[in-house]
């Protein structure tokens, strides 16, 4: 086990004399040589457990020869997940996203850090909500598998604009997911987040729906498919991804080097929090598990077993003491308070999603809670209908119709095992 305050005195102490700090790891050994390698202290080193290791080799076997589609593959996550795929010998990998900064960004960054014999990363310039385009563009590409991280996430601007909110994460994952069973792909899977169980804002709802869809399409009227391209659908939550695009750690960093304060909202904020190598790592296993023959009919919710959440307060002391500061003392704290739609505390599944082992190390998954097609589509139109017309009000009273529990309170729930796959 880390010992982490020793960890955190040393580093701080070193920054302080102006000595930059160099990790070795020793973790992967072959035989009597341990494999060393040196790097810089990075956000993976801000985790408070132990990482979750999950065995890339079946991973890379998956991902071997096949056509993978990332929606929002120039956001961390996406670019991350694209990498993996082209490093893992996908046949071919293709990026979509809206922003042509953040596209060109990835490309360029394919092209200069690419490994001999990579997969080349193509990309193309498509917003989740164009539906025409995106569906053409995905049955030409004929994918095997749709990962979609496409989605608007910063809680507060999406309590100022519903409509908007619902259109990228509503309607784009419905886009997504019906282009993926177009173009007959094995898998889709949808990025979700722990703020969709029992959610509290309208991120957290626009998610929840877009997980509702995803389990619930297979049974709509009409519905068929050749059973060898059948798409299976699935949604990974994810907890806070650490160093991403907007997320805590590089706000918390950006303030310390300007001399601070740090801003937290409460003292007793808890956040579960993962890596991007891990969020990767259940992307490609959701997928993997998913087609796989000995997959159960039922869909299902798969989550990173993330152990105890995270104090936000101790984070952001933590990170002032590896860069050589004493929190109060060089570098202040201070208590902003909770935005709307925030709550002291994340959820990974409700009560009602009975928990259950797919065999593979760190990973839980759990049976997903669908609404019967016949009761989500008409509510679903209206939503849909609703932000087409700009209407935030309306869409908001469609959303809390939907899922009544908005704003309900909730507490933090263990992730037990209780039952395997039959």
């Amino acid at each position: 086990m880390r010992n982490v305050p020793l960890i955190e005195n040393v580093i701080g102490s070193l920054r302080r004399l102006g000595i930059p700090a160099i990790r070795l790891d020793t973790t992967e050994a072959t035989g009597l040589a341990p494999q060393a390698r040196l790097h810089a202290i990075i956000d993976d080193d801000l985790l408070l457990r132990p990482l979750v290791h999950v065995d890339d080799a079946p991973l890379r076997e998956f991902v071997r020869g096949k056509r993978i589609i990332v929606t929002g593959g120039g956001g961390s996550i996406g670019a991350e997940l694209a990498l993996r795929s082209a490093e893992f010998g996908a046949e071919r990998v293709l990026v979509l996203d809206h922003s042509e900064v953040a596209l060109h960004a990835l490309l360029q960054r394919t092209e200069l850090n690419g490994l001999d014999g990579m997969t080349a990363i193509e990309g193309r310039l498509c917003d989740v909500r164009d539906r025409a385009r995106l569906i053409e563009i995905t049955e030409a590409f004929a994918p095997d598998v749709v990962f979609h991280a496409a989605a608007l996430k910063h809680l507060p601007h999406l309590e100022r604009e519903v409509s908007d909110a619902v259109r990228t994460n509503v309607a784009g994952t419905v886009n997504a997911a019906d282009a993926a069973i177009a173009a007959g792909a094995a898998a889709f899977v949808l990025v979700s987040t722990d703020k969709a169980t029992k959610p509290a804002s309208i991120l957290g709802a626009t998610k929840r729906i877009a997980e509702l869809y995803t389990q619930s399409v297979g049974s709509r009227p009409g519905f068929s498919q050749s059973p060898s391209r059948r798409t299976r659908l699935v949604a990974v939550r994810f907890g806070n991804v650490l160093g991403t695009a907007g997320s805590v750690v590089p706000r918390f960093r950006a303030q310390i080097e300007a001399g601070g304060p740090v801003t937290v909202t409460h003292q007793d904020m808890v956040r579960f929090f993962m890596t991007k190598r891990e969020a990767t790592d259940l992307l490609l296993t959701a997928a993997q598990v998913t087609t796989a023959e000995a997959a159960s009919a039922p869909s299902a919710i798969l989550v990173l077993n993330m152990g105890q959440p995270v104090r936000i307060d101790d984070l952001a002391r933590r990170m002032i003491r590896l860069a050589g500061f004493v929190p109060g003392n060089g570098i202040d704290i201070t208590y902003v308070g909770s935005r709307p739609g925030e709550r002291m505390s994340e959820i990974l599944f409700e009560e009602r999603e009975s928990q259950f082992d797919i065999g593979i190390h760190g990973i839980v998954a759990a049976e997903a809670q669908t609404l019967p097609w016949p009761m989500l589509q008409p509510t679903l139109a209206d939503l849909l209908a609703a932000s087409d017309a700009g209407d935030d009000q309306k869409a908001r009273q469609i959303i809390s119709s939907l899922i009544p529990q908005i704003g309900t309170p909730g507490k933090v729930v263990s992730l037990p095992i209780s039952r395997s796959v039959s």
